[in-house]
């Protein structure tokens, strides 16, 4: 099991990938989410020249926002800066969309968008459509003189749960990325999925296509409860964005099949008091999606429950118990997980799973 950390990436703590290096994590992915963060590639550019070990990439860059050539351009950058060690984690955008009020990238386009990016990134010439509009080929020009780095090929990790999504992993990426509470059955079914994908493009899948899962963790003291003060301030804020996410899936046509079933009641009261917010229903996603995954704000600290931390697959126990946790997600076929926890306690708590976790794993 490989054990990274997804970063909330604000470019004053660009040290913060410095720090997850010491602590010995093997991978650090930036969340790209334009109307949230600071720009996922900049931080990464000065994680890339202050490191010398540890992974970086994008956790998960957006297609929806960058044009294909772009973003392979930017990660290629990257990798100019950190051979070897650099990849790109690419979605859909389901936040980085959703919080402008805006659809995520639909499977036939996302899967034309890998396409392209990955025969960019392995140094090939590709066909590419601007828009729908007529298609040209087009390459980089300069590969050799330094400007990026495709002579060492860039994994792809994307992110997919839809079975359009999954056909597409497996045909253009090099890994996949899901979030933590998905059974066996239902990874293995993914797998299945994504094999028919590469299949269909004459491709084998590799052995070593990688799986990563999103999650967040806390390493309990004696006697600590789960949704003690000091939890919540760790793992609040990623806790609650699957609640954001339940409410953007409801708004689009009323969808109630991803909520958990232990978690009815407290969905039922998380929707009454979005409904009563101040602000316009046309504007609500800005009031949902504020402080996404990297501070919680006051008003919603009630509604992250030992049920909803449970239901999401939060890594909350004492050590020997999220090591038995990981011990069975690795059996499952999971190869890394990746943490993301509130920035304000990020570097304790990440301290804490360092020390009490990976170092007996």
């Amino acid at each position: 099991m490989k054990f990274g950390v997804t970063v909330v990436p604000r470019v004053t703590d660009w040290k913060l990938f410095v720090d997850l290096e010491t602590m010995g994590y093997d991978a650090a992915w930036a969340a790209d989410s334009q109307m949230l963060y600071s720009d996922a590639y900049a931080v990464l550019a000065l994680a890339a020249e202050h490191t010398s070990r540890i992974r970086l990439g994008t956790g998960v860059s957006v297609a929806g926002v960058r044009l294909a050539p772009v973003t392979a351009h930017s990660i290629a950058t990257i990798n100019k800066l950190a051979p070897r060690r650099t990849f790109l984690g690419i979605g859909t955008g389901h936040t980085a969309m959703r919080v402008m009020g805006k659809d995520p990238v639909r499977a036939r386009e996302f899967r034309e968008y890998l396409r392209v990016l990955r025969a960019l990134l392995h140094g090939e010439e590709v066909d590419y459509a601007l828009n729908g509009g007529e298609k040209t080929d087009i390459r980089f020009l300069h590969p050799d003189r330094g400007f990026i780095d495709v002579e060492h090929p860039v994994p792809i990790y994307v992110a997919a749960d839809g079975p359009l999504a999954l056909k597409t992993a497996g045909a253009y990426g090099d890994g996949r990325v899901c979030s933590h509470n998905q059974t066996k059955t239902r990874l293995q079914q993914s797998m299945e999925t994504m094999r028919a994908g590469a299949a269909a493009v004459g491709r084998t899948m590799p052995g070593d296509f990688h799986t990563a899962s999103l999650s967040y963790a806390c390493v309990l003291r004696p006697g600590e409860k789960m949704t003690s003060e000091r939890v919540i301030d760790d793992i609040g804020p990623m806790a609650a964005a699957t609640l954001h996410y339940w409410w953007e899936l409801y708004q689009m046509d009323g969808d109630t099949s991803t909520v958990a079933g232990r978690c009815r009641n407290l969905w039922d009261e998380y929707l009454a008091f979005t409904e009563k917010m101040e602000v316009p229903l046309s504007k609500r996603y800005q009031q949902v999606h504020l402080g996404h995954c990297a501070f919680l704000p006051p008003e919603e600290r009630r509604f992250i429950t030992e049920d909803l931390i449970r239901s999401t697959g939060g890594l909350v126990g004492t050590p020997d118990e999220i090591i038995a946790m990981l011990r069975e997600r690795e059996a499952m076929g999971l190869s890394e997980i990746t943490l993301l926890p509130a920035m304000d306690t990020a570097r304790s708590n990440l301290k804490d799973f360092a020390e009490q976790v990976i170092r007996r794993y």
